[in-house]
Parts: structure tokens; sequence; C-alpha cells
């Protein structure tokens, strides 16, 4: 195992009814900015419990943050951040909604004009304004960590910005807001969280016994559940499984001591940006391309994944490791996830090139666990994902 250091200041509150202990963590002085998505907690009852648990407070309300949290309108709360003089942000929603809030807490105390250096600075956020969440749609992991996803429209760019001054001061999970998320987030939501434990999990064996056990039960977690929490989203012991499942995947935990790659999660964020696909999607259409492509380097830990995931016991380490494959994109199947970049658009024909150009015009040279997958690893991978 690696070294490493581990902090994580995030509070967790956990459980049913934990939104109306809001007005115990935030600063009784605070003035707060309330970020939302396109309006789902006004239809669910999310909205309601919050801005009763709010009640005593001076709270100012910007909606409409988009899925892919779109820079132009995360600037247009950035003004009233300013312009109202808040000092406190409550993100109620999902990734998307408390990325955009990691976005403003590090722009309003970020220097110039020019926030989207933020994004390509490729410097650590050291401190940001203190926000908080209320997830709504468990997923990414953002309710526990200090990384954050941006959209830029105008240049048709997605990229990741962090620090350790973008954990949330704390995020309230409640189990029971997973019965109003439709089908299709729900799918999204599994297979973006197993895509977060495969990401720190499929490269090479260190000898780290206890995080790839960590890794495996969070995948299994997810096998085991996804089915109840399909057939009934309101199944609340389903629901807390799963919602603790998607936080566990990306709060640092699990890949501290390991190598990591990541290199799924830059091929698919530029398939959003081009094409506007749902991000979970993107990785499902990534992964199964990238391990065929690096095969060789990743079939001992495949050939394990499918023993302890699959209950592969047969074959040789490469008939293992293949079948692997195979399992993870049955299982993206089974959630209704397609799993080629031709079921979701016939533009494709040039998509390597560009996501090969823009890799080397941004100096993206040797990614994955080995540091070793350049532009043109790209480029074929996704040629292989069409």
């Amino acid at each position: 195992m690696n070294n490493f250091q581990f902090q994580n200041p995030t509070k967790i509150l956990f459980g049913k009814g934990q939104m109306a202990n809001l007005s115990k963590e935030i600063p009784k002085d605070a003035k707060i900015l309330m970020l939302y998505g396109g309006g789902s907690i006004k239809k669910n009852g999310i909205y309601d419990q919050v801005t009763k648990a709010l009640a005593d407070y001076t709270v100012v309300e910007f909606g409409g943050v988009p899925p892919n949290p779109e820079y132009s309108i995360l600037m247009g709360a950035l003004k009233v951040i300013k312009d109202e003089k808040i000092d406190f942000i409550l993100a109620v929603g999902g990734g998307s909604v408390i990325d955009g809030a990691k976005f403003l807490s590090a722009a309003a105390l970020h220097e110039g004009d020019n926030h989207w250096d933020l994004l390509t600075g490729n410097k650590p956020v050291t401190e940001g304004m203190p926000f908080a969440t209320v997830l709504t749609l468990p997923a990414t992991g953002s309710e526990m960590n200090s990384g954050s996803v941006i959209t830029n429209e105008e240049t048709k760019e997605k990229l990741a910005m962090g620090g350790p001054g973008l954990f949330p001061v704390f995020s309230v999970l409640d189990p029971e807001v997973v019965s109003s998320i439709p089908q299709r987030q729900l799918a999204n939501g599994i297979t973006d969280a197993f895509t977060h434990v495969l990401e720190q999990y499929m490269t090479y064996p260190i000898g780290a016994l206890l995080q790839d056990r960590f890794a495996e039960s969070i995948m299994q977690t997810l096998v085991e559940v996804a089915p109840a929490i399909q057939k009934d989203p309101s199944d609340y012991k389903a629901a807390a499984s799963f919602m603790w499942s998607c936080t566990m995947a990306l709060n640092g935990l699990i890949q501290k001591g390991v190598p990591t790659d990541w290199a799924v999660h830059a091929m698919g964020h530029e398939l959003t940006a081009l094409y506007g696909i749902d991000h979970a999607r993107t990785l499902a259409i990534v992964a199964p391309s990238h391990y065929e492509y690096y095969f060789e380097n990743k079939k001992d830990k495949l050939a394990q994944y499918a023993e302890r995931i699959w209950n592969v016991t047969e074959g040789t380490t490469d008939e293992k490791a293949k079948a692997g494959i195979e399992k993870t994109v049955a299982f993206f199947h089974s959630l209704g996830i397609d799993t080629k970049l031709s079921d979701y658009t016939k533009d494709y024909s040039d998509t390597g090139d560009i996501v090969s150009k823009r890799f080397t015009d941004r100096g993206w040279m040797g990614l994955g666990e080995h540091k070793s997958l350049m532009p043109a690893d790209a480029k074929k991978i996704v040629e292989m994902s069409y």
C-alpha cells in the first residue's frame, strides 16, 4: 500500500427527518443563497422542508442550475452572491447543483474577472465561502468530497476543479428523497457510483487488501440493491444503502494508498461536452473499451473483480478478466444503460479525433494509473466505443 494522508471534514446528517436539523448547523447570522436545479424540489416536497427549516434565516434563492452546471448560469448566481452580500451557500440538489455551489464557493473569493481560470489553472482551491448540501439525487459523491466539474457551453468544455477549500461544511442525506427520483436518474446514479469505484479499483494489485475490500463492498452493494431500487424507489432500506454507497464511492476513502485511473472520466467528460449525453452514460460508453485497450495492464485486477463481484471462478486469468468486462457491460444493460456512442448520436465519425486534439491542446499527456495514456490512445479508445 502506498503512503497517504486522509482528512475529510464534512459532517454527514444521515437518515429520515434530518432536514429539520439545518438550523442547528448553519450560523444564526448567515445570509443564505439557496441554490437548486430545475424545480423538481418544489414538486416532491423537499423545497417545503428546507424553507421550513430555514424560516428564521434570510434566504435568497437561485434556481435553474442545469444537469451539467453551466458556467454562464453560475456567473449569474455569483452576481447575486455579491449583490446580496451572501455569506453561506446551501445547495439543494444532486451532484450538478453541488458542483455549482463549489464553483461559487471558490469564485466568491477569487480575485480577477476571469473565473474560468479556476478550471484551467490547475491550482487547488484552498479557501472558499462556506457551503452545505441537501442531497436529492445520489450519484456523484459530491456531497462529501472537494471536487467539482463545470461545463462551458460557449467553448464546449467540461473541466474539473477542486482542493481542500471545497469540502461541504455538512451534508444532509435523507434516503426518503430517492422515492421521487425518475427511473432514468436512478439508473444514472447507480452507474455513476459504480464507475467511480472502478476508477479507483481497476488498476493493478498493490497489496492494499482492505482498500480492495472497501471498493468491492460498495460495488457488491450497488449490484444487490439496484433491482430493488428500480422496482420500488420508496424501499427505504434499499434507498439507504444506495445513497450511502454513492457517497462512499467518492469521498476519498477508497482511493487512499492505491493507484487510480480517472482516464475514463476524462474521455467521458468530452462526450458530455460534445453531445450532451448524461455523464453516467458516457462512463458506461468508454469504460469497457478502456479496459479492453489496456487489458494487459489491468487483467489481474479485472480477474479479481470478476471473481469477487460476479462469482466467476472458472478459467484462466485472461478468461476471468474478459468475463469481468462482459459482466460489467451486462450490468449496465440491465439498468437500461446503452454502452455504445452510436446508441446516442449518429454524428460520431470524428469524435476520436476531436477528443485527441482537445487532450493535446490542453497538454494532457500521460493519463491513467501508469501515466501512459496519450491523446492518440484516447482517440483509439473512443473509436472502440462507437
